[in-house]
């Protein structure tokens, strides 16, 4: 089972691109959203997660969080569970 892995993103953010290389270097992809190429996806970032900074990490349906959100969730041995969920119904 490939996990869903949606990351909201700006191009210039280095959070974003260490959050990024992080996934790689884990061999994990997911779906992007350019919040600067779109700013109505900013509005709905906002309402999904509740905060307005990228990066906003979503897997399988759960909001990580930010770039430090997703290591310290790693640290404490709580991505890999997440990682082997089903994704949410949408």
């Amino acid at each position: 089972m490939t996990p869903d892995i949606l990351l909201y993103t700006t191009s210039w953010c280095p959070f974003c691109d260490r959050a990024k290389t992080f996934l790689k270097k884990k061999g994990l992809q997911w779906n992007e959203i350019d919040i600067d190429a779109d700013p109505a996806n900013r509005q709905v970032m906002t309402k999904a997660s509740g905060r307005n900074t990228v990066p906003q990490i979503f897997i399988n349906g759960t909001h990580v969080g930010g770039c430090d959100d997703l290591l310290e969730l790693d640290a404490k041995g709580g991505l890999d569970e997440l990682l082997a969920r089903r994704p949410a119904a949408s």
